[in-house]
């Protein structure tokens, strides 16, 4: 998917943990149209129920992720006069 013209740059923020893993983390935000928001989750839900990985490529770089048959969803809605916000977090 191409980047929307209104969106963030990648940022990628490699962290250290107490342990000897490197933490990768990746974000990005987009302004996109409510249409294409449900669009983007049904890639995403698609990509979860077929496969046991889910592909990420960002700034030429190929990301592979394995995702276990169980996983943890977390769902949280903020709602308030600034605005509201519905968030989806998939742990495993």
């Amino acid at each position: 998917m191409e980047r929307p013209p209104n969106s963030t740059p990648l940022t990628i923020f490699p962290h250290r943990q107490e342990t000897t893993m490197d933490l990768l983390e990746i974000e990005e935000k987009h302004e996109m149209s409510r249409e294409d928001a449900a669009k983007l989750l049904h890639r995403i839900a698609d990509d979860l129920a077929r496969q046991n990985d889910l592909k990420f490529v960002r700034e030429g770089v190929k990301f592979t992720i394995d995702v276990p048959d169980r996983v943890e969803v977390e769902l949280e809605l903020e709602m308030g006069e600034d605005g509201n916000s519905f968030e989806i977090e998939i742990n495993w």
